[in-house]
């Protein structure tokens, strides 16, 4: 049931729509190079195919999982000889270009620079990262995106209805709610959507009259586990956790509970989901509340010891609590702005009385003199110089305990705002 034409494709009209740069390239044939980039299933085959028949080009197509340098070279040699001789150009279609290594990817460089390979390199990981950047200045990158749900049930009536590729002769009848839980499952993965409503099909017996009935219950039991688009080292791992994040920081906690659902579901390492947790703790909420990090920390520990699936409870609560925390990020403001000033500013010396007194010797050198030791005052604090140069790095915020940090500030600093000179 692969489409066949451009109008045959669907749920990618902003590539493809009327009037679209990609489509009048295609229909033109003043193609390009590119690369289509996208979820399995959205149609990044099947656009190349749709274009090795509307094109006057020699169409070649490889899968970089199977090929190799010496295929490459040979592909090569016969489109510059093709070329020469009948001045058509090579359309280089690339499944999986991602799996190319660097040196792969070179090859095809001079070729596709000179004009006579077109390439058009099908991936499902993100260009920007697993593509060579000359590779990707020379082609136009084309994003598909997952289907709508309207247009799987489209793609599956469409099969159902079809009597040459299709189960047009079979005499099928399917409920509407059975395409409709088809198409909720695969997640946009219009293969994945046929290929459960095939072995759906062959599996359920027909009735006395001869009429199979497709149902919400074969449907069920066709694709019984909802796709989650989801990798480890990818877009859709990276995407998810930005999202969390951010929710989190802007304590909506049904955000964040639908986020890190997600990503239990679709199997990522709890750990790594409770180390962002413990980062978060402390960059987003900080001294706001304090006991925010002991939670995250005890959640860790928590964690290991009970383990999954009983773990997502712990993570939830994790969750809740600290995106309905109140929220600073005077901590890592702090740490930057007294690293920049490490980086960027003269790097200061331990004034002597701070220094180590503790060995002998260091009496003699002076270390250690003129330090007072603040237990001895009444208040705990004592004027003196902790830093030779004058810095504010710690900002709390109105926030949460900040409020109570910030009172204890500005009376500090009122209270011991000059450093006796004995000491500069």
């Amino acid at each position: 049931m692969r489409p066949r034409t451009l109008d045959e494709i669907l749920g990618q009209d902003h590539l493809l729509g009327p009037g679209k740069l990609l489509r009048r390239t295609i229909e033109s044939d003043r193609l390009t190079s590119l690369i289509l980039y996208g979820p399995p299933g959205t149609g990044k085959t099947t656009l190349a195919l749709v274009i090795s028949g509307m094109t006057e080009a020699n169409f070649v197509s490889i899968n970089a999982v199977l090929s190799n340098v010496a295929e490459m070279r040979k592909i090569q040699e016969d489109a510059r000889r093709l070329r020469r001789n009948s001045g058509r150009r090579t359309v280089l279609f690339i499944d999986e270009i991602h799996r190319f290594n660097k040196a792969q990817q070179d090859i095809l460089m001079p070729d596709v620079e000179h004009g006579g390979i077109i390439l058009i390199g099908a991936t499902t990981e993100n260009p920007s990262f697993s593509i060579r950047g000359p590779l990707l200045s020379r082609s136009l990158v084309c994003e598909l995106k997952p289907l709508a749900e309207a247009h799987v049930v489209s793609l599956l009536e469409r099969a159902l209805a079809d009597t040459d590729r299709g189960f047009g002769t079979t005499g099928v009848v399917a409920a509407p709610e059975a395409l409709a839980h088809l198409a909720a499952q695969c997640a946009g993965d219009a293969r994945r959507a046929l290929n459960a409503l095939e072995i759906g099909m062959l599996t359920t017996p027909p009735l006395e009259d001869g009429v199979i009935h497709f149902d919400l219950k074969a449907a069920e039991e066709s694709c019984q586990k909802k796709m989650v688009q989801y990798d480890w080292d990818g877009d859709f791992h990276y995407d998810t956790i930005s999202a969390f994040i951010k929710s989190l920081r802007g304590s909506d906690v049904d955000a964040a509970l639908y986020w890190l659902a997600k990503m239990i579901y679709a199997g990522e390492d709890p750990r790594f989901i409770v180390r962002r947790l413990l980062i978060f703790a402390s960059e987003d909420i900080g001294n706001a509340d304090p006991q925010a990090l002991v939670l995250a920390s005890g959640g860790m520990q928590a964690l290991e010891f009970v383990g999954m699936p009983e773990g997502r409870i712990i993570l939830s609560q994790l969750v809740s609590y600290l995106a309905l925390a109140p929220k600073s990020n005077a901590s890592i403001m702090a740490i930057d702005s007294a690293l920049n000033d490490v980086k960027e500013q003269k790097v200061e010396q331990v004034p002597p009385h701070l220094r180590d007194a503790h060995y002998p010797g260091a009496k003699k050198m002076g270390h250690g003199e003129g330090y007072i030791y603040p237990h001895n005052n009444p208040h705990g604090k004592i004027d003196q110089i902790y830093l030779p140069r004058v810095a504010s790095y710690y900002k709390p915020r109105q926030s949460g305990f900040e409020k109570e940090l910030f009172s204890r500030l500005q009376n500090l600093k009122r209270r011991y705002s000059k450093p006796p000179s004995s000491q500069v």
